[in-house]
């Protein structure tokens, strides 16, 4: 049997893969989001929602190829820790945005639907959903529940790698009368290129609880992966564009907007 690697070794190995990233470049901006996120990361990795597949890389959703995946999908299986991430997620929004500066939660269609009922039920807040396609006709053909016109809408859902689908809910929203500034997720990938900025352009704030940085940060004071797979997810978040293109996933942001333009045709 082939022996475990030394644990001192891997995580110095993850240590060394943090230590050329600020804080900022990791979304941290107080002590609570700094142990929020490591709270969130030690969560996802206890559910083995983190996947790790380097030899047949996940083909994540705008198109880019990647040797991780989070699946987020798991929490709803488990009262404790999803309890715990939605208390987060609200304390979040409410350090940041504010206790009583939003009047409705949206869910984006599907993995998005169940945490923004959760998150709306600790708010007081109504919730409803934004399909992905319009179904039907009329203004609220996209969405379900009843149409947030003219109400501040928190859009929410489980997670985020470019921030394509939040730029389309975004956009359905505000067609409907929805006024939107803020879009929340669990999990950010914060590696590929563009989420934050494009979103930024829409007057769109994105919030999310924590990134592959805090991950690999948690993985720092338990041995989750092993010295190889630190290595290669190493490779992956030194230069996310370049791997992706290496093992036949889109290269830039164009690329995948175009791939994520064609597949929803």
């Amino acid at each position: 049997m082939q022996a475990e690697p030394p644990y001192h070794d891997l995580k110095e190995s993850i240590m060394t893969l943090l230590s050329g990233h600020s804080a900022d470049s990791r979304g941290e901006n107080s002590e609570w989001d700094r142990d929020a996120a490591l709270t969130t990361a030690r969560l996802l990795l206890e559910i083995k929602a983190v996947n790790f597949r380097p030899e047949d890389p996940y083909t994540l959703t705008s198109g880019w190829k990647s040797p991780v995946y989070i699946d987020c999908r798991r929490i709803i299986f488990f009262p404790r820790a999803r309890a715990k991430i939605v208390e987060l997620g609200v304390e979040k929004i409410g350090r940041h945005v504010g206790y009583e500066s939003l009047e409705a939660v949206v869910g984006g269609e599907t993995a998005g639907i169940p945490f923004a009922a959760w998150m709306a039920d600790r708010m007081l807040l109504p919730m409803a959903y934004v399909r992905k396609k319009p179904k039907g006709f009329g203004r609220n053909a996209q969405i379900e529940g009843d149409v947030p016109e003219g109400m501040r809408t928190l859009l929410v859902e489980d997670l985020t790698t470019d921030g394509g689908s939040k730029i389309q809910f975004a956009n359905a929203l505000r067609k409907a009368g929805a006024l939107i500034n803020h879009a929340f997720v669990v999990f950010y990938y914060g590696v590929f290129p563009g989420a934050q900025d494009t979103l930024a352009q829409m007057d769109v704030t994105l919030h999310s609880l924590c990134t592959w940085w805090d991950v690999l940060e948690a993985c720092s004071t338990r041995p989750y992966f092993s010295e190889e797979a630190a290595a290669e997810v190493r490779r992956f978040l030194e230069d996310p564009c370049g791997w992706s293109a290496r093992h036949g996933g889109v290269g830039s942001m164009e690329e995948a907007i175009a791939f994520k333009a064609n597949k929803d045709k």
